[in-house]
């Protein structure tokens, strides 16, 4: 399986949790979707040309392929040139993780005077390593604030001592300035320098050899498929969105289970066909079918030793959901409760939103917990007391009522359910409570008006002395 394609490669070294599971026949492998889904969710690792800025390139692509979304990975200035990643409709969820992917870029540098030697620019060259705080070029479209970006390697390829230019390699986090750091090369070589020339040689986990194609490749391509109906041209130009998705740890999940999930289900465990090695707890996973098609992106909330010692639970948690809806048919509600409900609504038993009626068993109103309406799990372990407290019918005493209303009678068949009483007396309360504090405050402010009193009394008293004495 080291020879099988994009998210199935080395299947065969992933650890099995179960051989079980029914194969439903939704679905394709993403080399061998029909072409127009192939290009709904695909991206293009284009060679963006010299002029035209970024989005005016994305749009021009969107015009040539007919389609409604499309998104790049990471804007480029417009004499930039080099690897920018456009996404095409169902590809543009995973725009966000590819615009925070590092990258790396072999630029020119032009010194405006002479150093001492070559050794003294790749000196400084490799000190402007580590975090560093840019502020965005004039010419930057953004706001010019002060930021700190990361610089993981950079070294000098060759000088020309004549013309006194530099050519470099960086690999940086994303969002960094090479004009900025060009700059500062510069400063720190007490000449000044500035950025002649600049092309992006990786974006992410795709760089200038994989598969990389011009503005007219595309443009050939979809002319090839309209006049002669040849889509060979167009797959070569365009990959599946699972090729970016590659360098990710996998979670492999039962075809059941692939509905659910793209409608917000949580990934548990016993949908879990295989798992990968080195799964860490909060590390960004891709989960994917038995065909090798991306569901979606998750956060792991097990590891890959916990996964293989438990039998049930959360294993991880959605980020993005990739897979469209209802490319798999929907094969939840078929459990043993999920089954009799279905039936008992078929019988009359429950009305056809599966709440009780008249006719519903005393047993399933004691036994069914319907955590629909349930919003925490206090409130769930809470609900069946609140069902026998309601069958022992205690007395209340009120003393606007006489004594022959004293005793409250128990629940019949048409009363509603105990979460409804329940909010029922949640009200009263409230309504208690304020007249309560009504109260309060009417008392205090009778209090507060008797202390002003007394003083002002007290303050006459003093004056009268005071007067007095004088006389």
């Amino acid at each position: 399986t080291s020879q099988w394609p994009l998210l199935l490669k080395n299947f065969d070294k992933l650890n099995v949790m179960t051989a079980h599971y029914t194969p439903l026949p939704s679905g394709a492998n993403p080399l061998k979707r029909e072409i127009s889904d192939y290009v709904r969710s695909g991206f293009i690792n284009l060679d963006k040309p010299s002029n035209p800025s970024s989005h005016e390139v994305v749009a021009w692509i969107r015009r040539i392929l007919r389609v409604e979304k499309t998104g790049h990975s990471g804007t480029l200035d417009p004499k930039v040139t080099g690897c920018l990643i456009v996404c095409i409709e169902r590809a543009t969820r995973l725009v966000k993780s590819q615009q925070s992917a590092g990258k790396e870029y072999v630029g020119i540098v032009r010194l405006h005077n002479a150093i001492e030697s070559e050794a003294q620019l790749a000196r400084a060259i490799e000190t402007l390593t580590g975090a560093l705080f840019q502020r965005p070029p004039l010419i930057a479209a953004v706001k010019r604030q002060l930021r700190v970006r990361t610089i993981y390697e950079s070294k000098l390829v060759e000088y020309d001592p004549e013309r006194r230019l530099g050519i470099f390699w960086v690999s940086c986090e994303a969002g960094t300035y090479i004009r900025t750091l060009c700059v500062h090369l510069g400063l720190l070589l007490g000449v000044g320098g500035q950025m002649q020339e600049l092309r992006r040689v990786r974006s992410g986990i795709l760089g200038e050899k994989d598969n990389m194609v011009t503005m007219h490749d595309v443009l050939d391509a979809q002319w090839q498929y309209d006049n002669n109906k040849d889509d060979s041209y167009l797959r070569r130009v365009i990959l599946p969105l699972e090729k970016l998705l590659t360098s990710h740890k996998r979670l492999v999940m039962k075809d059941s289970a692939v509905n659910a999930i793209c409608y917000g289900a949580k990934i548990m465990l016993p949908g879990v066909l295989r798992y990968e090695d080195g799964i860490e707890l909060n590390q960004e996973i891709v989960v994917i079918t038995t065909k090798g098609e991306a569901i979606c992106l998750a956060i792991a909330l097990m590891t890959t030793a916990v996964i293989s010692t438990c039998d049930h639970g959360i294993v991880a948690k959605i980020k993005r959901v990739i897979m469209e809806r209802d490319t798999y048919p929907r094969k939840w509600g078929l459990g043993p409760k999920a089954s009799q409900k279905k039936m008992m609504i078929q019988k009359g038993l429950l009305d056809k939103h599966g709440k009780p009626n008249e006719s519903t068993p005393d047993s399933w109103k004691k036994e069914y917990v319907d955590y629909r309406w349930v919003t925490g799990w206090k409130e769930a372990a809470a609900v069946p007391r609140a069902v026998s407290e309601l069958e022992r019918a205690p007395k209340r005493k009120r003393e606007s009522e006489s004594d022959s209303e004293e005793a409250v009678t128990p629940p019949s068949p048409a009363t509603p359910p105990p979460e409804e009483l329940s909010k029922k007396e949640k009200k009263k309360k409230k309504k208690e409570k304020k007249a309560k504090e009504a109260a309060e405050s009417r008392g205090e402010q009778i209090e507060v008006t008797s202390e002003t009193t007394s003083t002002k009394k007290k303050k006459k008293k003093k004056q009268k002395e005071v007067e007095e004495s004088s006389e």
